[in-house]
């Protein structure tokens, strides 16, 4: 009976052993299964006066191949490929957005300011002017529909990112449930395999929404943990996240943020590692908030910059210039907001902090926060780079502070307490989150377009010299009804002159007392603040040359100011007035394009690089859990083989057993 018994355990070992390799075969493409093998163990011997006589063998176990530090490596890299693919996807949308070529914003701007040109050539054609404010609406049109791209992304992104904190929750739930399956399963003494496998192949789809930490329980469950300390899966239960938006309820930011004994607790960005969110929420947070910077600095300083000089013209009937993009309130709640609740809310709501621009030429593409340590003084942080700017405000002056081309009022020191602000209240600055949403042109009539500049030069008919005019441009345009005298300049020589607009330290008139050198290409500038122009000359004057300023609708010089466009000629020089950084105004948008493709070219080749290391990790873990046929079917045979041999076993003892009854029947 004994080689009977042998045989039987043989036969049932191999069977089991076959039936392992069958199973690894079976599932050779299956997501996170690992590779498992029968561990067989020699029965204990039975002891007899000759030594122990061995009876066979049984099944140990089956071991599961794994490896938690390569799982937990292909995880993490796994999670930060994810990032990086994430987000090198929605930077190719927006860089499809910032697109050059003649249907980018770059050639509209270039083809309003090349447009005046002919008004300059042909200041009554009112053909010229029509195309000339076609220019200015399809540029108006253009920062619209780009600023609608961006909302446009905007949307799908919001729709994404909740899309994947739901499949979190759903994830997070099954992880729960088999948590609580494998710590029923550790009862029997024995490794529930494919439910480890299962809850491995969850933590790895997890991981691929957010990457967490897994701290193993000893009763064969996990805790899984996000942001380093956050417990998202404890034993059989869980927590749920969702999107929030950022603490000042920031519609154009959001957070990930995990629930806790009822309570929202946000997840601090830059702690979370990688996973699909982390890469969304940099590039909204990041990315998308620069992109639209971009768009909103450009279109704040190109309609600025249009309108401040249009107002300078005078129409075809000698009116003033009006605006001729509209300008967004830079002070709403939408563009200077306070912290809402959970986070701390400002001590006193009826702070008032307002925003304008002093010089366009200055600003720098970016939102700004305000940290009050006083009432009256803290910093400011621009938050594209970080950099930190102190203030202190003096008393009486309303001025918080000036950066980037910015002034920043708040109420006088001598204001109610209640308007003002206490140590730790802060404020977030978007000067440009509505710039580029609603421009538009103001108005539609070619005859309103003021290209004549409400001044003229001329040289004196008796000049000698070689005077000549270089520019003469106006820099205020106060129209009174009464022509502004005129402002002669005489020279007493090549070097020194006088003017006859000047005026004594009482600012009563004091013409031609002074003298002032005369420097060739130098600006001189008038000293009337209701009649401010400036001028530069070239050559070498003689004395007693002239030159003078003239009131273009002084009657006295019957001048036809339909005829002039030297207003028209300054918006045409605006093309290369430097600004964005020191690039030209025509060349700001190429800028933009070149931020975002810097920051795209760079998110694909981390993208690459992350994606390479994930590859190669988990071909490691591979290596160690996944399958390999050839290796399945050489142990197929040797089992085969085995049972076969058990078989012939049970055959020879059923021989020999069969043997001893005949004997004994005789």
């Amino acid at each position: 009976m004994s080689v009977l018994n042998i045989g039987t355990r043989a036969l049932t070992a191999n069977q089991v052993a076959l039936q392992t390799v069958g199973n690894n075969i079976a599932n050779v493409d299956t997501p996170g299964y690992s590779r498992q093998k029968a561990v067989l163990k020699a029965v204990d011997g039975q002891y007899t006066g000759a030594g122990y006589v061995g009876k066979g063998v049984e099944v140990q176990t089956i071991q599961r191949n794994y490896d938690a530090f390569l799982t937990r490596q292909a995880n993490i890299s796994g999670a930060n490929a994810s990032a990086d693919q994430s987000r090198v996807t929605k930077l190719n949308q927006l860089q499809d957005i910032f697109t050059g070529g003649t249907n980018g914003m770059g050639a509209a701007i270039s083809d309003m300011m090349n447009s005046f040109s002919d008004v300059v050539s042909a200041p009554t054609d009112l053909t010229a002017r029509t195309v000339a404010l076609t220019r200015v609406e399809e540029t108006a049109r253009r920062f619209r529909s780009t600023s609608q791209a961006l909302d446009d992304l905007q949307t799908g992104l919001t729709q994404e990112l909740n899309q994947k904190a739901d499949a979190i929750n759903s994830v997070a739930k099954n992880i729960a449930a088999v948590n609580a399956e494998i710590s029923r399963g550790q009862g029997t003494g024995q490794s529930p395999n494919d439910l480890l496998d299962r809850r491995d192949q969850l933590i790895s789809d997890l991981n691929r929404y957010v990457q967490t930490t897994s701290i193993p329980a000893d009763d064969g469950t996990v805790t899984l943990l996000l942001a380093g300390s956050q417990t998202l899966v404890m034993g059989g239960s869980y927590s749920e996240v969702s999107i929030i938006r950022d603490d000042y309820g920031d519609p154009y930011k959001s957070k990930l943020a995990i629930i806790t004994g009822g309570e929202l607790r946000p997840l601090n960005e830059n702690v979370m590692g990688g996973g699909e969110i982390s890469g969304l929420l940099r590039f909204q947070n990041n990315d998308l908030a620069q992109g639209r910077n971009l768009l909103g600095r450009l279109t704040m300083a190109v309609t600025r910059e249009m309108n401040a000089q249009h107002a300078l013209g005078l129409d075809l009937d000698g009116n003033p210039g009006g605006q001729l993009f509209t300008v967004p309130d830079l002070n709403t709640a939408a563009n200077i907001r306070v912290p809402e609740a959970p986070a701390t809310v400002n001590s006193n709501a009826l702070v008032e902090i307002t925003l304008t621009v002093s010089d366009t030429t200055l600003l720098a593409a970016s939102d700004y926060t305000i940290n009050f340590s006083t009432a009256t003084s803290g910093s400011i942080v621009r938050t594209s780079d970080g950099t930190v700017t102190s203030f202190s405000q003096q008393s009486p002056s309303t001025v918080l502070a000036v950066i980037d081309g910015l002034t920043l009022d708040m109420p006088s020191t001598n204001a109610s307490p209640a308007q003002l602000p206490a140590a730790g209240d802060r404020f977030l600055i978007k000067p440009f989150n509505t710039s580029a949403s609603n421009v538009a042109r103001v108005f539609s009539t070619p005859r309103q377009l003021a290209m004549a500049s409400p001044i003229a030069g001329a040289m004196g008919t008796t000049n000698k010299g070689s005077l000549q005019q270089v520019s003469l441009v106006a820099l205020s345009n106060t129209q009174t009804g009464t022509p502004k005298d005129a402002a002669i300049i005489r020279f007493d020589n090549a070097t020194t002159y006088r003017r006859s607009d000047e005026v004594d330290v009482n600012g009563d008139p004091a013409p031609y007392a002074s003298s002032f050198v005369f420097e060739p290409n130098t600006p001189i500038t008038s000293s009337d603040p209701d009649h401010q122009w400036s001028l530069k000359l070239s050559g070498v004057p003689q004395a007693g040359d002239t030159y003078t300023v003239i009131d273009i609708k002084d009657t006295a010089y019957q001048l036809d100011l339909k005829l002039n466009a030297g207003n028209a000629a300054s918006i045409l020089d605006l093309r290369d007035k430097r600004m964005f950084d020191g690039a030209a105004m025509t060349d700001g948008f190429a800028g933009a394009i070149s931020e975002i493709g810097i920051r795209t070219q760079s998110a694909g080749y981390s993208a690459t690089v992350s994606t390479s290391i994930a590859a190669s990790m988990e071909k490691d873990r591979s290596a160690v859990s996944g399958v390999n046929l050839d290796e399945e079917a050489a142990q197929l045979i040797q089992y085969q083989q085995a049972y076969q041999a058990a078989s012939k076993m049970i055959q020879i003892a059923q021989s020999i057993f069969e043997t001893l009854i005949q004997g004994l029947a005789r």
